[in-house]
């Protein structure tokens, strides 16, 4: 990823008189792709945005902590992927529904009332295969498929073995087919 390298900002972080600058170059880095990530995730642009400042808030109050067991794209990833997750179960737990399929409207409903999404009709078809995917089967399909994550940083970012991700994203795959044929 371009620009200031992670190293520079962790070290500007620990130093109290550029804490705040360097916390702004890491939004500015990173704020794009986690966004779509938890977009994938929660599939609503307000609720992305939610977790997104969730995900920053916990980095803010977190990232001295950061020990560098992993890479810090990883860390964020795992952070945005948690607050994402939680943000959904919250959501529908309150709601009394289950997942975000149990309402009154089909994924395409859903895309098509979405006043972000501009796609045609095989990203819409694409993008509603992908939301009727079981919860992790997606999120390991977006890491895989959009963020092009290796598996040994996905096994970070879920706390999962590389075995179990390969086994998660083969079947997504052979479903999003199937709809695809099916449709």
């Amino acid at each position: 990823m371009p620009g200031i390298p992670d190293v520079e900002i962790l070290k500007n972080f620990n130093n109290s008189s550029l804490r705040e600058q360097a916390f702004s170059q890491l939004v500015k880095k990173y704020k794009e792709r986690l966004y779509w990530h938890c977009r994938r995730i929660v599939m609503s642009h307000e609720d992305a945005d939610d977790a997104l400042q969730n995900t920053f808030m916990k980095v803010w109050n977190n990232l001295e902590k950061f020990r560098g067991d992993s890479e810090l794209y990883t860390w964020l990833f795992r952070i945005a992927t948690n607050e994402s997750l939680s943000l959904q179960k919250n959501k529908y737990k309150f709601s009394g529904r289950n997942s975000p399929l149990e309402n009154d409207h089909s994924p395409e409903e859903s895309l098509m009332a979405d006043p972000y999404f501009d796609g045609d009709e095989l990203q819409l078809k694409f993008q509603a295969a992908i939301k009727r995917l079981p919860e992790k089967q997606r999120v390991v399909f977006n890491l895989k498929y959009f963020e092009e994550m290796k598996y040994d940083d996905m096994a970070h970012v879920l706390d999962t073995s590389t075995g179990s991700l390969k086994a998660s994203y083969h079947h997504a795959v052979k479903k999003i087919k199937k709809y695809l044929e099916d449709e």
